[in-house]
């Protein structure tokens, strides 16, 4: 079998798998994931697509990760409409990150400049992990799970040896350093959420030994 295709069908899986993973910890209320994240996942990927086939003659398995990135966004993002809870919705500090989003979009659409614009379109790729970051932060807490996101990482490192173009490599690259650095705070809050509970708990005994 050709390495490419073995390698777009195990990026095909992945991000089938992290769809089913997702929308299943979502409909028993195990995870609070952001809405906008996802939204804005969902319009970035595919202003993302669009220029990558403006800009020069790519096929559709050339930047096939972009393609069941597009899937993913989007049927994660119904499944947060049907099933998230209701701090997963848009906040004030969201829509500011909406407009960031807009603007780079219009100018999209004024300039044409499907190079320039893919580029900023990694931009708005970062932006969108700004409102689960601040969740987290505010919450002082993990609000996603660790399977899908270390699973999400293995879909941009298969990527790289199956793209075509530097804007597919840095597409790709863009989805590691991202996933990798929110794997890092979701560590970072399970492991400072564990110590509080085992505080807690040391401090519960403390206090029924001295009843």
């Amino acid at each position: 079998m050709n390495q490419n295709l073995l390698l777009n069908l195990l990026i095909s899986g992945i991000n089938l798998f992290i769809l089913i993973r997702y929308t299943h910890l979502l409909y028993h209320k195990k995870i609070s994931p952001s809405l906008a994240m996802w939204t804005f996942f969902s319009m970035a990927i595919a202003i993302s697509l669009l220029t990558y086939f403006s800009y020069g003659t790519h096929r559709l398995s050339d930047n096939l990760l972009n393609v069941t990135d597009l899937i993913l966004v989007v049927g994660v993002s119904i499944a947060i409409v049907i099933w998230g809870d209701h701090t997963s919705r848009f906040n004030k500090f969201d829509l500011g990150c909406l407009t960031a989003v807009f603007i780079i979009v219009l100018f999209w659409l004024v300039s044409n400049n499907h190079l320039v614009t893919n580029l900023a379109v990694q931009g708005i790729m970062v932006i969108s992990y700004f409102p689960v970051v601040k969740r987290m932060i505010t919450h002082q807490k993990n609000t996603e799970d660790f399977t899908v996101w270390m699973v999400s990482l293995l879909a941009p490192i298969f990527s790289l040896f199956a793209s075509s173009g530097i804007l597919a490599s840095i597409y790709a690259i863009r989805g590691i350093t991202c996933a990798g650095t929110l794997l890092l705070l979701m560590l970072f809050f399970h492991l400072k959420n564990k110590e509080k509970k085992i505080g807690d708990n040391a401090s519960h005994k403390k206090s029924v030994t001295n009843l």
